[in-house]
Order: structure tokens, then C-alpha cells, then sequence
């Protein structure tokens, strides 16, 4: 994006340049900023445009190539040094954190701990979104906020905090991006079967989508719930709500290799529920429909798992027929 603003009002560079770093843009000049082009890139890049030219400035959107001066490779550098900053910075908090809670009482610690982890969490959510090149630093912040998890522990305090989250998010509006699918079907069925049994979902198309009075985000830029530092978001309202109804953490492991695409819990069955999530997604286009189909499946899938104690499915015997002659 290629902007000019206006002298005034001063505080609409710094604005500005607020948004393009929450986007995780990077500046190749003053005025000419760079995202790697995705469609939620340019729609993001579209709404700023927009913001800029009604505050009386000039921003073009340009779909470019590297072609002399600055090779890809040195651009993808530009990005991932910005976000090790980030990521530094954040674990350096966590650190921080972790050595100066010694010394308190148990209950103090995990009160402090308890706050801190859902910012720094959230944080991590929102870096890792813009890390398009998958920084170096990621593991590093991912650890210290690991450690800091670890000293929080799944007691009682985190049981309550849960019970007590649960009761201010009912009968909200939930907004999510539209075109649903695996994440945000899963995560929508989550919320009204265990969390808000009345809420009622906006489809929206645009990550760039202002929450309303009574309106929370999921699963998109800026969200009130999104996905927490290796956390899909299915997992991050599992473990913000405290859920711990049987089969419950199954299903979330399954949602969580068909989101993240990195085979963490390796669940034999995990392909064949891609797929069916997938043939929703091809038959019906309709978001609602997609809410209510996708909905069914994690009804199912939860009965078996909590039929089953959560056991993995046992892959079929491979029977190889002789060839004839």
C-alpha cells in the first residue's frame, strides 16, 4: 500500500501507523508499506485505504513483484525480524514474570499469574496471526509462556475463573468471519452446546469487522478468542471456559491437527473427519447450514469419544490380495 496523509489531524499518522503494524505490514519506504498477498491481506489493506482516503489522504493498493533492489528472500527478512521483536519482547514478560511471582503465597501467585497469562496469551494469539514467515523467536516466546502456564497449573482457580467466565458470555452475538469451516464450525457448535446455549452468529466478511454493543469476535483478527499461542481457537475456549466435559479433549485434538496442519496428536481417524468437514463445505454454501451440518458431526464425534474414554480409533486390518495369474 502507497499512502500520502494529510498534516492534519496529527494524530491520524500515528493511527495509522498503529493499523499497519497490527496488520504486521512492513515499511520498504516511508510511505510505502508491504504484506504478503493473501485475500485477508488485501481486504485488510482495503479497509485502511478506505479509513485513509475519508480522513482526506491518498492510498493506492498495488499487487507487486520484486523484481532488482530487494530480493524476496530479503523481504521475508524484513518480516520475520520485526515479528522476533515481538516475540522477544513477550517472552522477555513471561520470564520476567515467572522470576518475580517466587516467593508469594500460592494463592497470590496464581491470582497475578492468572490475569497475566490471559494477556500475554492473547498477545501471542495476535503476533502469531502475523507471522507469515514463521520467526525464529516464535518457539522461544512459545516456551516462556509454556513455563508460565505450568506455574498457573488446572486447580481450582482456573475451575472457578471458568464457571464465573462462562455466565458473563451469555446470550451475546458471536461474530466470526464468513465461509466458515473445521475451526470456526467446531468452535460455533462449542459455544452454543457448552458456553452461551442462546447465542446468535453474525457472518461477516471482513477480518477488518467492528464488534457492535453485546458482540464478541472469534476466530478472526482482533478477536476476543482466537487462537492462543499453539492453541486453535476449539482448544483456547476449551481451556479459557474450563470444559472438561468427557470426550471433549479428543474432539479438540482432532479439530486442532485439521486446523494447524501439524500432526501433533496424529489421531488415525483425523483424516476422515477433515474430509467430512470438507464435503459440508463443498455442499453447502450457506454459513447457517454449514453451523448446523458441522454441528451434527461434533455431536457424534463427542458421544463417541466420551463413549469410548476418549480412546483413539483403531486403524482397519490391511488386507493385500494375491495377484493371479
Amino acid at each position: 500500500m502507497i499512502h500520502q496523509l494529510p498534516p492534519a489531524p496529527a494524530y491520524l499518522r500515528v493511527k495509522v501507523g498503529r493499523r499497519l503494524s497490527r496488520l504486521g505490514a512492513v515499511a520498504l519506504k516511508n510511505s510505502v508499506y508491504v504484506l504478503p498477498r493473501t485475500d485477508g491481506t488485501i481486504e485488510d489493506f482495503q479497509w485502511l485505504r478506505r479509513e485513509v482516503v475519508e480522513s482526506g489522504g491518498e492510498a493506492t493498493i498495488v499487487d507487486a513483484k520484486l523484481v532488482d533492489g530487494l530480493s524476496d528472500a530479503q523481504a521475508e527478512a524484513l518480516f520475520r525480524k520485526v515479528r522476533d521483536a515481538d516475540y522477544e519482547a513477550l517472552a522477555a514478560r513471561a520470564r520476567s514474570l515467572i522470576k518475580h511471582s517466587r516467593g508469594k503465597s500460592n494463592d497470590e501467585k496464581r491470582e497475578a499469574l492468572e490475569a497475566e497469562l490471559v494477556r500475554l496469551e492473547r498477545r501471542m494469539s495476535e503476533i502469531v496471526t502475523i507471522d507469515f514467515f514463521e520467526a525464529d523467536g516464535r518457539q522461544r516466546a512459545t516456551s516462556a509462556i509454556r513455563e508460565l502456564r505450568a506455574r498457573l497449573g488446572s486447580g481450582d482457580l482456573q475451575l472457578r475463573n471458568g464457571v464465573e467466565a462462562q455466565q458473563s458470555y451469555r446470550a451475546r452475538v458471536w461474530v466470526t468471519r464468513a465461509g466458515i469451516h473445521v475451526d470456526r464450525i467446531a468452535s460455533a457448535w462449542l459455544i452454543r452446546r457448552f458456553i452461551d446455549p442462546q447465542a446468535k452468529f453474525k457472518f461477516v466478511p471482513s477480518n477488518a469487522y467492528v464488534p457492535e454493543a453485546n458482540e464478541l469476535r472469534f476466530d478472526m483478527f482482533e478477536a476476543e478468542f482466537s487462537h492462543e499461542g499453539e492453541l486453535c481457537t476449539f482448544e483456547a475456549l476449551c481451556q479459557r471456559m474450563a470444559l472438561r466435559e468427557p470426550g471433549l479433549r479428543a474432539l479438540s485434538e482432532v479439530i486442532h491437527d485439521i486446523d494447524l496442519k501439524d500432526a501433533k496428536f496424529a489421531r488415525p481417524e483425523t483424516d476422515g473427519v477433515a474430509a467430512q468437514l470438507a464435503g459440508i463445505t463443498c455442499l453447502h454454501g450457506d454459513d447457517e447450514t454449514r453451523l448446523s451440518q458441522g454441528g451434527a458431526l461434533c455431536d457424534q464425534l463427542l458421544a463417541y469419544y466420551a463413549h469410548n474414554g476418549g480412546a483413539q480409533t483403531k486403524q482397519a486390518p490391511t488386507t493385500r490380495k494375491r495377484a493371479r495369474k
